[in-house]
């Protein structure tokens, strides 16, 4: 089977992830070096600089599990000429083809996305424990990138002027 092009935008949001990864392994590594607790959490009012740490945190977070999930795997998808259907139906689908180790753990990262963003310090305890199970999650959505990197390089040639962006380094900054 000849193997055709991927698409300028797949590469563009490969290498937009890319980013987003680099960028959310490095606020972990600056923000989460212990277990946030809820003492942490509470001390947030008298740290604004770690608050400000937290919030790029969430955001970066957020903003890449939604690219992979809304923009990068429907482009894949297209590229490997399937038609993309629902989030949760296109998850199934990367989970079959070996690029999800579970489509329950991305659901729970997903949620988990939302807990940080509307659940944001209106209880210590509940965005302590949402705060530590991301920093945990980070590995999910760094393994994820680089297993749909390795899938669409398996598949598809880079079109001409284009390669494929770095992998994400897995030494997790939450061990």
């Amino acid at each position: 089977m000849s193997r055709h092009e991927a698409s300028p935008q797949l590469i563009f949001l490969l290498e937009t992830v890319y980013r987003e990864g680099a960028h959310l392994h490095y606020t972990t590594g600056r923000l989460l070096r212990e277990p946030v607790d809820v003492s942490w959490v509470e001390s947030l009012e008298d740290d604004p600089e770690r608050a400000e740490r937290l919030d790029a945190f969430v955001a970066r977070y957020g903003r890449m599990q939604d690219t992979i999930g809304d923009r990068l795997i429907p482009s894949l998808m297209r590229d490997i000429l399937e038609t993309p259907g629902s989030a949760l139906d296109n998850l199934n689908r990367m989970e079959k083809l070996g690029v999800l180790a579970a489509v329950s753990d991305w659901v729970e990262a997903r949620n988990l996305r939302n807990r940080l963003v509307h659940e944001y310090m209106r209880d210590a305890e509940e965005f302590a424990s949402a705060v530590n199970r991301a920093r945990e999650c980070v590995s999910l959505l760094i393994s994820t990138y680089n297993n749909i990197l390795d899938y669409t390089a398996g598949q598809l040639e880079p079109p001409d002027g284009y390669s494929w962006p770095d992998k994400l380094e897995m030494d997790t900054c939450s061990e």
